[in-house]
């Protein structure tokens, strides 16, 4: 473990036991991780959004100030904090009036979510209620497209960060990717949501 994990660990430990001081300086040692998170989120953006990569990351701090994560390792950190900047892109989503199909609606091609015919798009509100739907049937295939779709994080990573095995992420990965697909794309008939791929 380098120094640095170890510091973060430790930061990480002092902040879920209130420690506001210990929050300012993981903050410190993981903005550039936290900006590269932010960026991931915000690459399927209008490019007249105005919630850049930087603002985002202080949204996310300011919401993260208010509460205390039970986050124990770096993973896990990173993991929560892509949830909270999916909340915050969800939240100026709605705000913005996005719900309403063509009204400046936020886009993300199906193709970065699920193996889709190329080109086709879907809103993020839509992804939304469909990933909400996905964590009411099973909140750990919701957890690893907010890790791995979301936050940009490696299977390994994501695996740290669930404390699930590199092959379980692999497996929900694959199966979260076919039901997000099923449920954004039913066929003609097919009543909504569909239910969970078959294994």
């Amino acid at each position: 473990m380098s120094a640095q994990t170890d510091e973060i660990t430790q930061l990480l430990a002092s902040w879920s036991a209130g420690d506001d001081a210990a929050f300012d300086r993981l903050i410190e040692l993981v903005y550039a991780d936290l900006r590269q998170i932010a960026h991931k989120h915000l690459r399927a953006q209008r490019s007249d959004h105005t919630l850049g990569t930087t603002a985002l990351v202080h949204e996310a701090y300011l919401r993260l100030c208010d509460s205390a994560a039970d986050v124990d390792e770096r993973a896990r950190f990173y993991a929560f904090v892509s949830r909270t900047m999916r909340h915050i892109l969800i939240d100026y989503a709605r705000s913005r009036g996005a719900a309403k199909r063509g009204g400046g609606a936020i886009r993300i091609p199906l193709s970065e979510v699920a193996q889709a015919a190329e080109g086709a798009e879907v809103e993020l509100l839509e992804l939304d209620r469909a990933l909400t739907r996905l964590e009411e049937m099973d909140a750990r295939l919701a957890r690893v497209v907010e890790c791995r779709f979301f936050g940009g994080m490696t299977v390994e990573e994501t695996s740290r960060a669930l404390g699930v095995s590199v092959r379980t992420v692999e497996r929900d990965w694959t199966r979260a990717r076919a039901y997000l697909w099923r449920d954004l794309n039913p066929p003609p008939g097919t009543p909504s949501p569909p239910g969970m791929p078959n294994e």
